[in-house]
């Protein structure tokens, strides 16, 4: 077998390293005296050769987590997910969190639903239902004043409650009047998507606004630049963060529109592919400080994240040669730097941090890690990263209550909590994954065994 050395000191771990960090795991007694590990919100179950199988079939598992959130209590006109991001297991908000973050939350959640709607052959209206709440939502309450240099541009962060959000809505670690343009072109890519489904005019026109602001505000980004800052304050557009990260929803926001006809963006387009290819994969080789910044509750300058490296993996092995001639060396670079940076071991699975800054498991980052580490492996018909995958995905959706509502990740028992990583970052993964090794998801009410 070809083990990267990676891939060699796991093996190893696996090997001669007890189940789990057992500080961290929680014991219930089925008879007296008889332990039983549980991961998440399940006893936890393991194959002879230790290896993590499912609570129950991933279909069946998404399907009740699917079932439990299409009955969300609708409140100020949307279902009360939409607009909280800190939400408990019946619904309601946590009286302790009043900020959330509309972009990422709403924008993965449009891609989560349509891409659920699909693999469920379009037989549910509900399921695009709650993607246009999503859609809706962004466009509605969630933009800046018509004004300044970001006008009518998509919000990162907020406040719970208000609708629509006013000009000085920012919170977690944006300052009142600040954006984050990366994430006006994560929401615009999935106001696209959902205008492409639904051929509803707002949200392109949406997207297009978002992708035209950038545009008149791009910059030529440089060894220690990127091309947009991360956070700037929408009035002024004075920047904060000279590096954000995540600049493949963006390109994938251009390449979109280009391919819809729109090439005033093809200049932009351009230019912002040169710097990922010529400055931002290079530096994977370096200090690494081209893939800082992109958590809304962070602004450490020197912050790297899992989470863009691993979304500019899955679309190089989504496009492959029709984006980079070296899309397969490139992808693996990615994967190996995570690999590097962020993953440990807890309960005998490799799993994924998110940032240098909080290595804890989120099922957002979790789930991303293991569907990008599937498809390469489908895209490249290599084994080498394969049973991480399955360990990993599997691992996540210990997080899933019998009910099907979801904690926010598997390394502690819950319900609910932020819903980025509980439920909207986390489907599209799943379905990505689904995609690529079809005989992983098992079939629905059926436990599922694992086929590596």
């Amino acid at each position: 077998m070809d083990l990267s050395n990676f891939s060699r000191s796991i093996f190893l771990l696996l090997i001669f390293a007890p189940l789990g960090t057992w500080s961290q795991q929680k014991s219930i007694h089925d008879k007296p005296g008889q332990a039983v590990l549980s991961i998440g919100n399940h006893a936890a179950k393991y194959d002879e050769k230790g290896m993590l199988l499912p609570w129950t079939s991933w279909a069946d598992a998404l399907d009740r987590e699917m079932s439990w959130y299409l009955k969300c209590p609708k409140a100020n006109g949307y279902p009360s997910f939409v607009w909280m991001t800190f939400m408990d297991g019946d619904f309601k908000p946590d009286p302790d969190r009043h900020d959330l973050i509309p972009a990422t939350q709403n924008g993965m959640g449009i891609i989560s639903y349509l891409k659920y709607y699909e693999y469920e052959g379009r037989k549910n209206p509900k399921l695009l239902d709650w993607a246009r709440f999503m859609g809706d939502y962004l466009v509605k309450e969630c933009n800046t004043p018509n004004e300044g240099r970001y006008p009518g541009f998509t919000r990162s962060t907020g406040t719970v409650g208000q609708f629509p959000q006013s000009p000085n809505c920012g919170t977690q670690q944006d300052a009142p009047y600040e954006i984050q343009p990366d994430k006006g072109g994560l929401a615009g890519y999935a106001l696209l998507l959902l205008y492409k489904e639904t051929k509803n005019n707002r949200y392109l026109d949406q997207a297009l606004n978002n992708a035209r602001v950038l545009a008149r505000n791009m910059k030529d980004g440089d060894a220690r630049h990127s091309p947009w800052p991360f956070r700037v304050d929408f009035r002024t557009g004075d920047g904060r963060g000279d590096v954000s990260g995540n600049m493949v929803y963006i390109l994938r926001l251009y390449d979109m529109l280009g391919d819809m006809g729109y090439s005033e963006f093809s200049d932009q387009r351009q230019r912002l592919w040169k710097w990922i290819r010529e400055q931002q994969l290079p530096n994977l080789k370096g200090d690494g400080m081209l893939w800082v910044q992109f958590f809304e509750d962070h602004a450490e300058a020197n912050n790297r994240t899992a989470w863009s490296p691993l979304n500019l993996a899955r679309y190089l092995l989504e496009k492959k040669e029709n984006l980079d001639p070296e899309w397969q060396p490139h992808a693996k670079a990615l994967i190996e730097f995570v690999n590097t940076h962020f993953t440990s071991i807890r309960y005998g699975v490799t799993v994924c941090g998110e940032q240098d800054n909080d290595r804890n498991p989120w099922g957002g980052i979790l789930s991303t890690y293991g569907a990008v580490l599937a498809m390469y492996s489908a895209a490249t018909g290599s084994d080498e990263f394969k049973g991480l995958a399955w360990q990993a995905l599997t691992f996540a959706l210990y997080a899933i209550n019998d009910d099907g509502c979801p904690g926010e990740q598997a390394s502690y028992s819950g319900r609910g909590g932020w819903q980025e990583d509980a439920h909207t970052d986390v489907i599209h993964n799943y379905m990505d994954a689904i995609r690529a090794i079809p005989a992983w998801a098992g079939k629905k009410n059926t436990p599922a065994k694992a086929s590596r």
